[in-house]
């Protein structure tokens, strides 16, 4: 059996026992949900590409508190969000002007019906942004990760109901706040 055909529960044993291709592979699979994860959460390409990285090193340094109970993604989600929350945190202690756009997002487009719709996603990604932490991972992970209640709830440490108390509290915020574009 090859190593892309082995499961995530397959591959941390082995990177368990020092085998970085096993990694690789794990990296390979969950590179890309964690950066678009960590990106919504902080709004910034620059930030969420570091912290995706460190997410994956402090996964490698914590390889052996993984419970193969659960989903490596579940764990992995937690591991990121940890570190999202200690950048939001830094950066509130450490506020800055931004100098220039976010270069590593994609250009804006330069057919009108594409621009348009380029506008309407950063509204309403900036008014994600606006969102109280707890109810914008909740609506991060179920909306753009596909994520179960059950598996967030993992992620944020909190029961089912709360998951879903938090995920119809940013849906009413944000029809409340995108009201005018539901016109």
């Amino acid at each position: 059996m090859s190593i892309t055909e082995k499961s995530d529960v397959e591959l941390v044993a082995l990177a368990r026992q020092h085998d970085q291709l096993a990694f690789s592979e794990l990296m390979a699979r969950h590179q890309r949900p964690v950066f678009r994860f960590v990106w919504r959460l902080l709004g910034n390409s620059v930030d969420a590409q570091e912290i995706a990285q460190d997410t994956f090193v402090r996964a490698w340094q914590h390889l052996d508190d993984f419970d193969p109970r659960q989903q490596f993604s579940t764990w992995l989600f937690a591991l990121a969000r940890h570190a999202a929350i200690d950048r939001l945190r830094w950066r509130q202690r450490h506020p800055t002007e931004p100098l220039a756009p976010d270069s590593l997002l994609p250009s804006a487009a330069s057919v009108s019906g594409e621009v348009e719709n380029r506008e309407l996603g950063d509204e309403i990604a900036a008014t994600v942004q606006t969102l109280p932490a707890d109810q914008r991972t909740a609506l991060i992970l179920a909306e753009y990760e596909g994520l179960s209640h059950a598996e967030i709830g993992a992620i944020l440490r909190c029961s089912v109901k709360s998951v879903e108390s938090r995920l119809y509290r940013a849906r009413q915020t944000l029809r409340a706040r995108l009201a005018h574009l539901l016109r």
